[in-house]
C-alpha cells in the first residue's frame, strides 16, 4: 500500500512539473525550468524509494503498470 501511495503523490507532483507551467504563461521560460526541475526533484523524492520498497512485492512490469495506471488516473482527474 506504501507503494501506490507514494506513487501517487509522486505523479501528482510530476503532473505540476509537466503542466502546472502552462497556467503562468506570463512566467519568464529559464524561471518556467527551474521551478519544473525543482519539483521533478520531489517527485523523484517519491518515485525512487516507492519503485524500491515496490520491488519486494511486484516485478518491474507490475510497478509500471502500477505507475500507468496511476497516472491515467491523476491526468484524467486534473482534465475535469
Amino acid at each position: 500500500m506504501i507503494t501506490i501511495l507514494l506513487l501517487t503523490l509522486s505523479n501528482i507532483f510530476m503532473t505540476f512539473a509537466w503542466y502546472g507551467h502552462l497556467k503562468h504563461r506570463h512566467t519568464p521560460l529559464f524561471k518556467v525550468i527551474i521551478i519544473s526541475w525543482l519539483i521533478a526533484f520531489a517527485e523523484y523524492c517519491f518515485q525512487v524509494p516507492a519503485n524500491r520498497i515496490g520491488s519486494y512485492e511486484f516485478s518491474t512490469a507490475q510497478l509500471k503498470t502500477i505507475q500507468e495506471v496511476i497516472t491515467l488516473s491523476v491526468t484524467w482527474r486534473d482534465l475535469q
